[in-house]
């Protein structure tokens, strides 16, 4: 019996490490010479779709910042919305107008929630990376993001 509350305080004594592990990390820098500066003011839509450069800057800056909550390759492990997801929605318009609007207000949300993070009371479930993260970083990290399609 005493074996078995000792496996079960382990095993929550766990638990509560990776808990505390998903909220305690430091941004790491992005390097975006490479990219078509943006400028100060941010915009509503992703520039850098399609744009080779900025999906290999997006994918390193993905992986260095974004990774330990929303899975390798953009894959989640259960913790963090699974980012493949979001254009998913956007597929399913008939119109080709209506998908572009859709996919402008999907960029708005993903840089919204980017910079604002996402709290919900007194719980951090995303910190907010306004001011840690270039406009171009951001974009960059959306390009990449947008080739990792979820089936």
């Amino acid at each position: 019996m005493l074996v078995r509350k000792a496996f079960v305080a382990t095993i929550f004594s766990i638990a509560a490490s990776v808990a505390l592990a998903h909220g305690d990390v430091t941004p790491q820098v992005v390097d975006v010479s490479t990219l078509k500066p943006l400028g100060d003011d941010m915009l509503e839509a992703n520039p850098y779709t399609g744009d080779k450069e900025a999906i290999r800057v997006g994918s390193s800056a993905y992986n260095q910042n974004c990774a330990r909550c929303h899975g390798l390759e953009a894959v989640s492990g259960g913790i963090s919305p699974d980012l493949r997801k979001m254009n998913t929605e956007c597929d399913s318009f008939a119109g080709k107008k209506a998908k572009e609007q859709c996919k402008v207000e999907i960029d708005t949300y993903y840089r919204n929630s980017v910079l604002g993070g996402k709290v919900r009371g007194d719980r951090v479930y995303m910190p907010a990376f306004a001011g840690i993260l270039s406009q171009e970083a951001i974009w960059a990290i959306k390009a990449y993001v947008e080739t990792r399609k979820y089936e």
